[in-house]
């Protein structure tokens, strides 16, 4: 087990993973998040390098061939990666991560750091998610009808996760995210990595 951390958190478009996991973030200022790489067009008010990186599909699929993404995955029409150099630096460096990814993403991270949590965010009800999708107004209704048909299928996938938050109530999702975060931090092995010195004093071992 290393000392640092990395998170996924998947869901169904529409369950409220990106405002949940922003609000994480300004909770846990010390979470870092690892920002990934996308092909598709930037939305209103979003910022390349901060939201996405954003990236041609020619690009996208360079840093494929040079094994660049600790995951990639297409979902619906566009490609998302995650890089691999960018997570490990953060992890070495002591930093915990969260990644916020597709259930595919968090498949293929799982399969290659083991240590990974995993999180999966599930919606109340379908309607709700359909009025999630709808109200966000930044998609067209055949978008919007391709997600919800995708819903099932994406929805099955939260077996593969090690927890699992239900986004009913947004503060009390949040509050079920901080448990998870927390919990895993306090882990014996984490805090014996992290504080070494202070247990062989207290044990009167030595180091």
């Amino acid at each position: 087990m290393n000392r640092s951390c990395l998170f996924t958190v998947s869901a169904p478009s529409g369950a409220g993973k990106t405002s949940l996991v922003k609000a994480l973030l300004d909770k846990m200022p010390a979470l870092a998040v690892s920002v990934s790489h996308a092909t598709r067009a930037k939305r209103p008010g979003e910022v390349d390098g901060k939201d996405y990186h954003f990236v041609s599909i020619e690009q996208f699929e360079q840093m494929v061939e040079q094994k660049a993404f600790l995951e990639h995955a297409r979902v619906f029409d566009n490609y998302y990666g995650t890089s691999q150099q960018s997570v490990e630096q953060q992890l070495q460096q002591g930093s915990n991560v969260i990644l916020e990814i597709d259930w595919q993403g968090a498949r293929q991270v799982k399969q290659k750091l083991p240590d990974t949590v995993s999180i999966f965010i599930l919606p109340p009800s379908r309607e709700t998610l359909q009025q999630r999708l709808t109200g966000r107004a930044t998609d067209d209704d055949a978008i919007i009808e391709r997600r919800m048909a995708e819903a099932d299928a994406e929805m099955s996938h939260y077996s593969d996760a090690e927890y699992l938050v239900i986004n009913d109530d947004f503060n009390q999702a949040l509050y079920d995210l901080e448990c998870i975060i927390h919990s895993q931090l306090l882990k014996l092995e984490r805090q014996k990595l992290k504080y070494p010195q202070l247990i062989a004093s207290i044990r009167q071992e030595t180091v």
